[in-house]
């Protein structure tokens, strides 16, 4: 046997063994590589895939970073990573958020509140420009639609009050909450972010719309104005 072959024996024994332990214990008995090493087998199926795996959690701070980052953000980091390789990657990710987003829509907040949260830093913490989204609730507080507005730069995302309102007035909604990521990771509202949410708490008022929150989404965590006391 040569060398290139005892070394892609060596790799085909190391994927069974990995494959059979996830099989036996579970995924509580794996580490965070050997779970990506399995999503990483059927796209790359003839290379050792496990420093490549531990590459991706170092620069996208863990499994959760590297399944909701985006195909940019993938193939910036690992820019000889085939298409197939970056589905495979996010569609874990993909398929995640929308079973929690199924788990909070049509249900009050007020009960779901750390599903939201868990949803919110899913669906954005990860987003490499800042991004405004609308979560609208009916008169019991259900959610009844969460929908990307505005998507921005890296540090700013144009709003404009009278869009929102008139979106909540079109979808039939009782009250709002806002939403958007600080891509820095330093969810501390700035001083535009409290003027934008003054005047749309404002404009939602005179239509009778109530202004739960304005979440701001971090790296691992949240500032809310209402906690804060700012609305």
């Amino acid at each position: 046997m040569t060398e290139l072959d005892q070394d892609e024996a060596d790799h085909l024994g190391h994927r069974d063994r990995v494959r059979a332990r996830f099989l036996t214990a579970g995924a509580e008995a794996m580490h965070d590589y050997e779970l990506l090493e399995l999503l990483l087998f059927a796209a790359i199926p003839r290379r050792d895939v496990k420093p490549l795996a531990k590459r991706l959690l170092r620069a996208f701070g863990g499994l959760w970073g590297v399944l909701t980052a985006t195909p940019d953000a993938l193939r910036q980091k690992e820019p000889k990573l085939s298409d197939g390789t970056v589905v495979a990657l996010t569609i874990v990710g993909a398929a995640a958020l929308r079973m929690t987003r199924q788990e909070i829509i049509d249900k009050p907040v007020l009960s779901t509140w750390q599903r939201l949260l868990d949803y919110c830093h899913g669906a954005m913490s990860n987003l490499p420009t800042e991004q405004f989204r609308l979560l609208f609730l009916d008169r019991k507080n259900a959610l009844i639609a969460d929908e990307v507005q505005q998507r921005g730069t890296v540090d700013h995302t144009p709003v404009y009050p009278r869009e929102v309102i008139k979106r909540a007035l079109e979808v039939g909604a009782s009250s709002i909450i806002l939403v958007h990521n600080h891509p820095s990771g330093d969810p501390t509202p700035s001083r535009a972010d409290i003027e934008m949410t003054k005047e749309i708490g404002k404009a939602a008022a005179a239509m009778g719309i109530t202004l739960h929150d304005h979440l701001v989404i971090g790296k691992g965590k949240h500032a809310s104005f209402k906690a804060m006391g700012i609305l």
